[in-house]
């Protein structure tokens, strides 16, 4: 058997991606399980994973992945904010909604530009009841990145609104 070297890791690890990207979802997961477990303090091999399992429907094995990945070292920003947002969503899907809200809470915190991480962070608020803050953030964002003129016109008053839905002008 030969050793677990850096150089057999990224030739095996990009292979399982191609077979995601290509729709073999099933091969890449019983790949990146493998790796997984040739490698289970890599956390790029841990998000690949949990990303591979997610895109199947199996969010429940797919959170320990995410969960090593984002403990560990090495994930590049864009696949730490893949990693805050997969896991914050497959908690929200999976009924874990104030871990939903902590996670992508925490991501916004990170990542205070990314609009993904906040409209699931909205859903996530919402399923907790807090329809206010959820409506608050989108509304945010909404008036923050439109291009509908007809919307950016109403920009000061939907900012406005946003603060406080019961507020009159």
């Amino acid at each position: 058997m030969s050793e677990n070297t850096a150089e057999d890791r990224d030739g095996l690890l990009a292979e399982a991606v191609r077979l995601r990207e290509a729709g073999r979802r099933e091969e890449a997961r019983e790949r990146l399980v493998a790796l997984s477990a040739r490698w289970p303090q890599d956390a790029e091999v841990a998000y690949q994973t949990a990303w591979v399992h997610d895109t199947l429907g199996l969010e429940a094995e797919a959170v320990p992945y995410y969960e090593s990945a984002l403990a560990g070292k090495g994930l590049s920003d864009d696949d730490r904010r893949g990693a805050l947002l997969g896991l914050g969503s497959t908690y929200r899907i999976l009924g874990r909604y104030e871990e939903a809200v902590a996670t992508l809470s925490g991501g916004v915190t990170e990542f205070p530009d990314d609009g993904g991480l906040k409209t699931f962070l909205a859903m996530a608020l919402y399923n907790t009841g807090r329809t206010h803050d959820a409506m608050e953030l989108l509304l945010t964002l909404l008036a923050a990145t439109t291009n509908d003129p007809e919307i950016a016109g109403y920009r000061p008053a939907i900012e406005e609104y946003a603060k406080d839905l019961h507020a009159t002008m």
